[in-house]
Order: structure tokens, then sequence, then C-alpha cells
């Protein structure tokens, strides 16, 4: 897939998460309403939360990652080596406005891309990385940062956070009813019923997170490799970011103080402790085996 089938491909899935998001919060307030004895209660409800939680994530949700990870907007004379890698590449890119460059005071090696489209985003690197990568190197990894921008993934990523996290918060609220509310006044005619729905209710609020979870991580995965593909055509040198991520694969230093699960998708790497790990474990991982992205990027 060429990089403008890839950005139109991704809008279209920007179009279909916000479609999906929408079907799944009307669903969730239709049991809400059933157990509750009033439809019109439940997805009144269901649409009131999500519709504030998505506003509120969509044009809040890249300010609050860079609060929360603790970055600091570059400045020059200090990072203009940096600022002018970022420019350079915007240009090459095509973008019509560069992504502000923000900087985390940190060892680990490690960098991302945030924001909701190209003309409000960001990229953020560690100092690790600016002081342990060479040139072509950082082009590289800027390079990756760049695509997630270009490409749209930034704005893919977020809504798919956006319904996670909105699809936790209404369904710890079904399973709290579930577990201590009463629920509403209902006739002995729909008892079966009734009971069916808050069966399937109640699966859906324990499932629905870690089903959420686990594909918006299959998301992320796919994305990363994209990325990677994007960014070596965007410098025309692989090598930088394959020598790249052999660094940060070797890289010792956990970024945890900056990082957390919510924020852990967004990273060129992932900012914690590498493992192996069990079947689960690799459904639940936020990037895809780091040796395959060598692997295909010595092979470009």
């Amino acid at each position: 897939m060429g990089i403008y089938e890839e950005i139109n491909s991704n809008k279209r899935r920007s179009y279909i998460l916000i479609f999906c998001f929408l079907i799944f919060i009307i669903f969730l307030g239709l049991l809400i309403g059933v157990f509750y004895g009033n439809l019109y209660f439940g997805i009144i409800l269901a649409l009131v939360i999500g519709t504030i939680y998505f506003l509120i994530s969509y044009y809040g949700g890249a300010n609050a990652i860079l609060t929360m990870t603790r970055a600091k907007e570059a400045q020059k004379p200090e990072y203009a080596h940096l600022i002018n890698t970022v420019e350079g590449l915007s240009i090459a890119a095509g973008l019509a406005k560069p992504p502000k460059v923000y900087v985390i005071e940190d060892d680990a090696l490690n960098a991302f891309a945030t924001g909701r489209d190209p003309e409000h985003s960001a990229i953020t690197v560690t100092t690790g990385l600016l002081k342990k990568l060479n040139r072509l190197e950082l082009e590289g990894v800027i390079a990756h940062e760049m695509s997630h921008i270009k490409n749209f993934d930034i704005r893919v990523m977020m809504l798919a956070a956006v319904m996670v996290g909105m699809t936790v918060l209404l369904s710890d609220f079904l399973l709290r009813s579930f577990l201590w509310g009463r629920g509403g006044s209902r006739d002995k005619d729909s008892n079966q019923l009734t009971i069916v729905f808050i069966l399937v209710g109640l699966a859906l609020a324990i499932l629905s997170p870690f089903i959420g979870e686990a594909i918006k991580l299959a998301i992320s995965r796919k994305r990363e490799y994209l990325a990677d593909a994007s960014g070596a055509i965007l410098t025309r040198y692989p090598k930088g970011l394959a020598d790249a991520l052999k660094k940060i694969k070797e890289d010792p230093d956990p970024l945890v103080d900056h990082a957390n699960k919510a924020t852990a998708h967004l990273f060129i790497s992932t900012p914690f402790r590498k493992s192996k790990g069990s079947f689960m474990q690799k459904i639940f991982s936020t990037h895809p085996p780091i040796d395959e992205r060598i692997a295909r990027l010595e092979k470009m």
C-alpha cells in the first residue's frame, strides 16, 4: 500500500472507529436502560457521557499526554539540531506545518508522536536518545515519528484509546449497577428477557475492557511496522532506523518515571523492561518484536 493510500485508509479507519464507538456506546446505554427500567435514560446517559469524554480526549488528549510524560518544549539554541532535524523532515514529508518538538529529561532511549492531525501534532524524544544516537540514527527515529503524523496514525491511535477508555468507564458503571444496584421495576412477563440482558451485559462489562485493549494494541503493533517502512522511505536510508532500534533494544534503562500503561503504545519501543513473556503478554504487548522490525528494515 502506497503512502497516500495509507493516509486515506487511516482516515477511513478514523470514521469507522467513530461510528463503531457511537454504536457501542448506544448498546451499553441500552443495557443500562434495561437494567434501570428506562431505555431512554440509559441511552441518553451513555451518549452524554460519551460525547463529553470524546471531545475532552480528542481536543485535549495530546496536551494531557505531554503533561503526563513531563515533556518540555525544546528551545534553541540548546536543541537546535533536534529542531532543525524535525523541520527538515517535515518539509521532506510534505507537511504544511512542522510538529512541535518536546524533550523528556531521561537517560532511556525512546520517542513518540502525538496529536489529532498533522497541524496539531508534536514529536517528543528523550535526552538519552539525543546523547546516544548519531545523526543518521536520530533522523531515522524522527522520520518514524513523522510517518505516524503524516499517515494519521496519531489520530487512529488517539481514537482507539478514547474508545477503550470510554468502554472501561461505561463497563465499570454497568458492572457496579449489576453488583450493587437494584434496577427498575419490571413486569413478570419480561423477567426472562431481562435476565438474558443482564447476563449479556454482565459478561460484556467484564470482558469488553480487555477486548477493547487487545484491539487497540493490535492496531498499535501494525502501525509500528508501517511507520518503520514509511520512515525508511522518507530518509531513503533504512539502516539509520535499524541501527537506532538496535541501540534501543540494548538500552537497559526503562522509562518508568515518564510513561505508564496509558501512554506506552505511543513510544517507538516499549518504555518498560523487555521480556519474552507469555502468550497473553504477547497479545497485550504494545509493540511488535523489535528483532523482527530490525530484520524488515535490513531487507529494504
